[in-house]
C-alpha cells in the first residue's frame, strides 16, 4: 500500500503524535494516552489493516456506517469528479446544486410513500437536532405551541450534541452538561432480556412488547396529551445493544400515536439503508413515521452526510403556512457528500444488497450466531438482518449477570481485538453490525472469531473465578 508522505511514520510514533494532540470521542483519555491508540491505515472490503500490517475483520462496518464496504471505486470516483467540478457550494439564498436536488429525488424514490421532501445535515446528531426544531414548528405552526415535549426511551442513541444527546437516553451521556435539556422525557427500552426478572417475568416476548409499548401511553397520559409533540424512537436500538423489539412493539406504539395524534420519529441513522434488511427499520416494523433521520449508511462513511425525510403531514404545513424557517446548516446538501451518496445508493441497488441480507446473509447470520447458545457464556443471541448482539452470562442455567465491575464485555472486546476482529461490547453484550456486502463465507469467518473470543473470555473468566470451574 503506497501511503501518502504524512503517512508515513511507525506506530509509536503515531501513538506519540496522538496522545499529545487528539482528543477521541468517548474516550477517557489519561488511559488511552498510557495504553496508545491503535492505528488502522487502509482498508478493502469487509476488512481494515493496522500500522503494524495485521488484517482485522470489521464486523462493526467502521462505525455502523460502511455498508457497500471499503475500497469502492465508485464512491471515491464520485467524490474525486466532483470536487474537480464543484467542492462547494451552500443551499441558502435560494441556490441548490446538481447533485443536492437529484440526491433529494432519489431518497424520496426510496423511502415510504409519505415522504417527499428531505432537509440536509452532516450527521445523524445534527439531523436529530432538527427534528426538535421541525416538531416544535409544526406545532406552532398548527396553532398549538403548547405541545413541546418529545418522548423518547432510556438507553437510546440519537447523537452527541446537546439537543440529540438530551433526546437519547444514556444515562452516562446526561450525567456531564446537565443533560437532557428541557421538553425531554423519557421510558423504558423494549429490552426483554434486561426486564427478564420484572416486568418481562411471566410474559412471552410478545406479550412484553405490549406492555412496554403502553409505557409510552402512560408518559402522554403524566405529561398530558395536549403538552405531547412527538416520540422518538430507533427500529433497533443499536449503540444501546442491538436491542431487536418483540414483533407486538411497535405497531402498539403506532396505534399510540395514532390515537394521540403525536408524531412518530424513526430514527434510521444506524438501521436505514439495507441494514435490517428491508431500506428502513420502519419498514421492517410497519411503522408508518411522520418524520425519519438519516446519516451513516447514505454514503456508506466515506463523506459525512445526514438529514431528516420529512413526511407530508409535516411538509405540507411547513411548506403552505410557515414563512422562513429558521434552521440550517453551512453543509446542508455539500455536492461532494450528496454525489457520493448517489454513487453509493448506485451500489446498494445494483449488488441487489438490501434484498441479499433480507433473503441470504441476514438469515444466514442468525442460524450461525444461533450455534454460539451451546456455549457456556452466552445467554442470548438477537439478530435483525445484519446486526446481531450476544448476550454473556457467568450462569447459563439460572440466566445470571456478571458483576459490572467485572466488566465482561470489555474483556471480550479485548480478546476480540487481540484475535483480529472488530466488535463492541455494551455492558455484557456483544454486538456487531458488518458491512452489507459481507458473503456467507466471510459470516463463518465472523461467527469462527466471535466462538475463538468467547472461548478465550471463559478462560479468563474461569481462571479469575468469576465462573464456576464446574460450568460447561
Amino acid at each position: 500500500m503506497d501511503l501518502p508522505p504524512f503517512a508515513r511514520r511507525s506506530t509509536r510514533e503515531w501513538q506519540a503524535a496522538d496522545a499529545a494532540h487528539f482528543l477521541h470521542p468517548f474516550t477517557d483519555h489519561q488511559a488511552l494516552a498510557t495504553k496508545g491508540v491503535r492505528v488502522i491505515t487502509h482498508g478493502d472490503g469487509v476488512y481494515v489493516w493496522d500500522s503494524d500490517g495485521r488484517r482485522i475483520f470489521d464486523a462493526m462496518s467502521g462505525l455502523w456506517c460502511v455498508n457497500v464496504g471499503y475500497g469502492q471505486g465508485a464512491l471515491i470516483e464520485a467524490a474525486a469528479q466532483q470536487m474537480r467540478t464543484l467542492p462547494y457550494y451552500n443551499a441558502f439564498f435560494q441556490t441548490t446544486t446538481p447533485p443536492a436536488t437529484a440526491l433529494a429525488e432519489r431518497l424520496a424514490a426510496v423511502t415510504p410513500a409519505q415522504f417527499r421532501h428531505v432537509f440536509f445535515s452532516s450527521s445523524g446528531s445534527e439531523a436529530n437536532d432538527t427534528v426538535i426544531r421541525l416538531v416544535r414548528r409544526y406545532w406552532d405552526l398548527m396553532g398549538q405551541p403548547e405541545r413541546k415535549v418529545i418522548v423518547s426511551r432510556l438507553n437510546a442513541y440519537h447523537g452527541s450534541t446537546m439537543a440529540a444527546a438530551s433526546l437519547g437516553g444514556m444515562a452516562a451521556m446526561h450525567t456531564q452538561g446537565g443533560l437532557p435539556i428541557p421538553g425531554i422525557a423519557h421510558i423504558d427500552q423494549p429490552h426483554f432480556w434486561a426486564h427478564r426478572h420484572g416486568a418481562a417475568k411471566g410474559l412471552s416476548r410478545e406479550e412484553f412488547g405490549v406492555v412496554a409499548a403502553r409505557w409510552l401511553e402512560e408518559k402522554i397520559a403524566e405529561i398530558g396529551p395536549d403538552k405531547v409533540a412527538a416520540f422518538i424512537g430507533e427500529p433497533v436500538q443499536g449503540a444501546g445493544g442491538v436491542v431487536v423489539p418483540p414483533s407486538t412493539y411497535w405497531p402498539e406504539i403506532q396505534r399510540i400515536c395514532d390515537r394521540h395524534g403525536i408524531l412518530l420519529v424513526s430514527d434510521e441513522v444506524v438501521c436505514g439503508f439495507g441494514r435490517t434488511g428491508r431500506w428502513w427499520g420502519c419498514e421492517t416494523f410497519g411503522t408508518r413515521p411522520d418524520l425519519m433521520t438519516f446519516a451513516k449508511g447514505v454514503t456508506s462513511g466515506y463523506v459525512p452526510l445526514g438529514g431528516v425525510m420529512v413526511g407530508e403531514r409535516v411538509a405540507r404545513v411547513l411548506i403552505e403556512r410557515g414563512g422562513e424557517f429558521e434552521h440550517g446548516y453551512t453543509y446542508s446538501g455539500h455536492p461532494v457528500a450528496c454525489a457520493v451518496a448517489l454513487a453509493n445508493l448506485d451500489v446498494i441497488e445494483q449488488q441487489q444488497l438490501v434484498q441479499r441480507v433480507r433473503e441470504d446473509t441476514g438469515p444466514y447470520l442468525a442460524q450461525q450466531l444461533a450455534n454460539l447458545l451451546d456455549h457456556p457464556m452466552v445467554g442470548e443471541v438477537q439478530s435483525c438482518g445484519l446486526m446481531a448482539a450476544i448476550q454473556l452470562c457467568r450462569d447459563i442455567p439460572l440466566r445470571e449477570s456478571f458483576a459490572p465491575e467485572i466488566a465482561i464485555g470489555m474483556a471480550c472486546r479485548g480478546h476480540c481485538f487481540d484475535n483480529g476482529l472488530v466488535m463492541r461490547a455494551v455492558g455484557d453484550r456483544m454486538i456487531v453490525a458488518p458491512p452489507l456486502i459481507m458473503t456467507r463465507a466471510q459470516v463463518d469467518e465472523m461467527c469462527g472469531l466471535i466462538r475463538q473470543a468467547l472461548d478465550r473470555t471463559y478462560a479468563q473468566a474461569r481462571t479469575a473465578g468469576w465462573v464456576a470451574q464446574a460450568a460447561g
